[in-house]
């Protein structure tokens, strides 16, 4: 299927979404290595998967790409994505000349598409532009630059525009697959790739609830250790879902009531996301509040007692895990200088995942 046709039935909404799947993830430097692909690449773009639809009355609920609105009237025959709704949607913003994709142009001198944060260069032309569903538009904006308005350019940026809206995306197509079915399938398909888009779609999941882990959680942890001046922890991209998800450990111990399992550290190879599933909407949110505010008194302590910022988010987890614990409650004098003893002393270099377990046992068995 031609990424054009493609995108056309992403406006009719044919193509459609079903609500688990996971938010956008991609960097505009993705996008932009997409685009190149589709414009340069000597090997096809990997397989589109589609889940399709036939009994409407018991479908997994379908929503629209960009906004995300839920579908009220899903068709029988329609498309439901199950793997590919970053490069579907990459196609489409350029399609529909989204806001987003304002600083992706393409560079006739380089001869492939770049970011332009700058204003836009005589020889560069807006990806919104030259790929829009309407070819009016591309006309229009070539008329009023002398430099695109010559007829070897302007046959150039035909040429282009062809190629890439007519690119073919091979299709994988399967038939009235239940929602487990298509994350066990997605599953397979990423069976190489990463275990983050996994656990973004197992969260997805509980959107039918009332719950958006991302909204509700990640994206508040993120933020505030983004105000604190923490941004680095979030390199590579990965970090951006496992830190905040193995933050949540501690906070499901203490809300199942059970004792520490060793396994149940605050890091990325111990994230219990299907555990976390597996709770009630009331005991999640529970989970969200507590490892907040435990991280609220984390970066209060670290700031109160003057001492250094952490060389790795390790250290805020932990002491995530030793707040949860303490239920969020004042520090004895005791407890203070604990601690500030070992946030001065603790090493994580080099260590492995049973020596870090270690390491987090011996510090909530003095809470």
């Amino acid at each position: 299927m031609s990424i054009v046709d493609m995108c056309a039935q992403i406006e009719k909404q044919i193509i459609s979404l079903p609500l688990y799947q996971r938010d956008l993830s991609w960097t505009i430097q993705k996008a932009i290595d997409l685009l190149n692909y589709q414009l340069l690449g000597k090997a096809p773009v990997s397989p589109v998967s589609f889940n399709v639809i036939l009994d409407t009355n018991n479908c997994v609920p379908q929503i629209s790409f960009i906004d995300r609105e839920i579908i009220e009237n899903v068709k029988r025959g329609q498309y439901s994505v199950v793997d590919g709704q970053q490069r579907l949607t990459t196609n489409y913003k350029a399609y529909i000349d989204d806001s987003s994709f304002k600083n992706i142009v393409l560079d006739i001198s380089r001869g492939y598409f770049i970011e332009q944060k700058n204003e836009i260069k005589s020889n560069q032309i807006p990806v919104g532009i030259l790929l829009n569903k309407e070819d009016d538009k591309l006309f229009e904006y070539v008329n009023n630059k002398s430099s695109l308005r010559k007829g070897e350019v302007l046959n150039l940026l035909l040429q282009i525009r062809s190629k890439i809206k007519n690119y073919n995306y091979t299709i994988n197509q399967a038939e009235e697959l239940t929602e487990d079915e298509q994350i066990e399938w997605f599953e397979v398909l990423n069976n190489a790739g990463s275990r983050v888009s996994i656990i973004q779609m197992r969260f997805s999941k509980l959107k039918a609830h009332g719950i958006d882990v991302y909204t509700q959680f990640t994206k508040i942890y993120q933020n505030k250790l983004v105000d604190a001046s923490y941004k680095n922890f979030f390199a590579p991209q990965q970090t951006v879902v496992s830190y905040p998800i193995a933050a949540l450990n501690p906070a499901y111990e203490i809300i199942i009531a059970r004792h520490h399992k060793n396994n149940y550290a605050p890091i990325p190879s111990d994230t219990k996301e299907n555990k976390l599933c597996d709770m009630s909407p009331e005991n999640l949110k529970k989970c969200f509040d507590l490892t907040l505010n435990a991280l609220d008194l984390t970066l209060d302590f670290i700031i109160n007692n003057n001492l250094k910022k952490p060389p790795r988010i390790d250290y805020i987890n932990y002491l995530i895990g030793y707040f949860v614990y303490n239920n969020n409650n004042s520090l004895s004098e005791n407890q203070r200088q604990y601690l500030i003893n070992w946030y001065k002393t603790v090493n994580f270099t080099n260590k492995s995942n049973s020596e870090r377990r270690e390491i987090y046992n011996s510090l909530i068995e003095n809470v």
